[in-house]
């Protein structure tokens, strides 16, 4: 029904003539807005350590492979994108204990320029439950020459963890920002995403900047080890989970 409003209008001296005026009628309708996401199985580039942006995705450099590609990252929502290989340079034989750092982590970044950061592994998370998971990682032996004779007690450390990440989700709360490495295979935690956190893509970074990387990443050589004139090695294996590790 509509309405009628009345209102009073004066013409010439004091006069008041009543005047009805119609109310416009108003029509309401209402409609929806709905997005749903579903957990994302691509691969997640890297990212740079030292400015975390997934819009400008870099191409790390392996030192240790001939074409200086990495290997790939695994699939699936909740992915390992990439870990540094240690790469500790060619060095004089000593008798003396020495302490050996590892070259910074090269990358190519999305503008194709050249650039050096920290040593890193990357973890992303795009399951879309935030239930937490958790990063180990292990050396699988001593380092060896091609003649299986070991580098004896020698130790990698990595110092100076920290967690980067362009993510809302609160970082993991569980990290170990001094690992030693054990060569006999032990694994060593890294960092664990409690429930409620880690949702999105997360580094851990050896070194907060370039100057800091320079010294986060060491290899140290017992002087009383003998040292053969050519190449040692060992690998790493770092082991994700689906599951938070309790502090």
């Amino acid at each position: 029904m509509k309405k009628l409003v009345t209102a009073v209008a004066f013409v010439g001296l004091g006069m008041a003539l009543p005047i009805s005026v119609q109310a416009a009628e108003v029509a309401a309708y209402h409609s929806n807005g709905q997005i749903i996401f579903e957990p994302n199985t691509e691969p997640t580039d890297p990212i740079s350590p030292t400015d975390p942006d997934p819009e400008n995705p870099i191409k790390p450099v392996d030192p240790t492979t001939p074409g200086g590609d990495p290997e790939p990252g695994t699939t699936g929502p909740l992915s390992i994108d990439f870990a540094s290989s240690l790469y500790f340079g060619t060095q004089i034989i000593t008798s003396k204990t020495e302490t050996y750092y590892a070259a910074p982590q090269e990358y190519v970044d999305s503008k194709g320029t050249g650039q050096q950061g920290p040593n890193f592994v990357q973890v992303t998370d795009n399951r879309g439950t935030e239930s937490g998971w958790t990063l180990h990682v292990k050396q699988n032996g001593q380092f060896k020459t091609a003649e299986d004779q070991e580098l004896q007690a020698a130790q990698i450390r990595l110092k100076n963890g920290t967690i980067v990440t362009p993510s809302d989700s609160p970082k993991p709360s569980h990290i170990n920002g001094a690992i030693t490495l054990n060569p006999n295979g032990a694994e060593s935690l890294v960092m664990s995403a409690q429930e409620g956190e880690g949702a999105g893509t997360y580094l851990m970074s050896w070194g907060d900047s370039l100057s800091a990387a320079l010294k986060s990443v060491e290899l140290e050589v017992p002087g009383s080890t003998t040292k053969y004139a050519t190449k040692y090695s060992t690998t790493l294996t770092w082991l994700l989970t689906d599951t938070p590790t309790n502090p």
